[in-house]
């Protein structure tokens, strides 16, 4: 397959950095895959896809993160996370998967009927073993240990303050490290205090980590602050700062707004703001917190809507989220392997 979207090098440069990575037997560190400026695949929905799927099979506490403990979740489980890694495969295209742990922090484990047991690290092994059946490709397979706020997403005003952020999350966070995550991921984030304490807690692990806002079409999130400011906050104050920044739970459409925006503006100009995990649908989130069904979208259209983000803005990592499947992802692949960004600013990961 040949690549045409290496921003800012040579045709011989972009072939170089293929070739090295497609033959090399390690996994080249993330912080060097997200400089590249070669596209980045992230996996679609997981929790969403059970929900919509087989709700019978996901916790009240945990959500889908108990379902490795069950033949038939875990046979669901494999099924989504190995459609997306044979997708991955398919284009050629570098991908991060994410465990299946945004609901499983230390306060809900202790009060669910899975106390006492590693289910975080668990989620990690598990993803390890479905990458280890993908051959050679799976060096290019990156496993984040996900992570969310304790509270409700949509809700900014149940956020944890700093200081107690960083506690609370600090237990989940090395247990994932631990367990051999490649990075970890903070996960629409809609408030900057817990963010930055959840940011405190991944930084002290020593594993790459990245941070993920939910934001409003005005450019800031669900709190108020603006995204360029929320970044700026994590990295004046947290040492080592995340390799980058993504938005997620908003659609396409919203993000090219918040990008037009002053603030998406500044945000880019950083070089850090580094990709979306998109939705479907175009809702609010008021709209959508308890919105049992969701607007679709044909795969044509929401890749065509992620693409024209990298081909404008240069993001280089493009996922999906609620609304998402296997159909949006190849269609999203398929339009980053023939993509032609704008040149890239040097991400700072550092």
């Amino acid at each position: 397959m040949q690549h045409q979207d290496c921003p800012a090098v040579s045709t011989e440069s972009c072939a170089r950095k293929h070739r090295k990575f497609a033959s090399a037997k390690q996994r080249i560190p993330l912080a060097e895959l997200l400089s590249d400026g070669i596209p980045v695949l992230m996996e679609g929905a997981v929790v969403e896809r059970v929900r919509r799927g087989a709700p019978e099979l996901l916790d009240t506490l945990l959500m889908n993160a108990p379902l490795i403990y069950s033949e038939a979740g875990r046979a669901l489980l494999h099924q989504i996370y190995r459609e997306y890694m044979d997708i991955g495969r398919l284009y050629d295209l570098p991908l991060l998967n994410l465990t299946p742990t945004w609901r499983a922090n230390p306060e809900r484990l202790a009060a669910s009927a899975f106390a006492g047991r590693d289910i975080n690290g668990d989620a990690v092994r598990f993803l390890q073993q479905i990458r280890d059946a993908c051959g050679d490709y799976g060096a290019k397979i990156y496993i984040g240990g996900l992570m969310g706020c304790r509270g409700d997403a949509y809700k900014p005003q149940e956020a944890l303050p700093l200081a107690a952020a960083q506690a609370f999350h600090s237990v989940q966070a090395r247990v994932l490290a631990n367990a051999g995550a490649d990075f970890l991921m903070a996960s629409t984030m809609p408030e900057i205090h817990e963010a930055l304490g959840m940011a405190k807690a991944l930084a002290s692990t020593g594993c790459p980590y990245l941070v993920s806002f939910i934001v409003r079409p005005t450019g800031s999130l669900l709190d108020g602050t603006p995204i360029n400011e929320a970044m700026a906050h994590i990295d004046d104050q947290v040492v080592p700062r995340p390799l980058g920044y993504l938005v997620n739970c908003v659609h396409s459409s919203t993000l090219d707004t918040v990008l037009c925006a002053p603030a998406g503006q500044r945000a880019l100009d950083t070089g850090r703001l580094l990709g979306l995990q998109a939705n479907t649908s175009s809702k609010s989130p008021e709209e959508l917190d308890g919105s049992h069904e969701l607007a679709g979208e044909a795969p044509e259209d929401f890749a065509a809507g992620m693409c024209a983000l990298r081909d404008r803005f240069g993001l280089r990592v493009l996922g999906g989220c609620c609304g998402t499947d296997s159909s949006h992802i190849a269609a999203l692949a398929e339009g980053l392997a023939h993509s032609h960004p704008e040149p890239l600013k040097q991400p700072r990961l550092l």
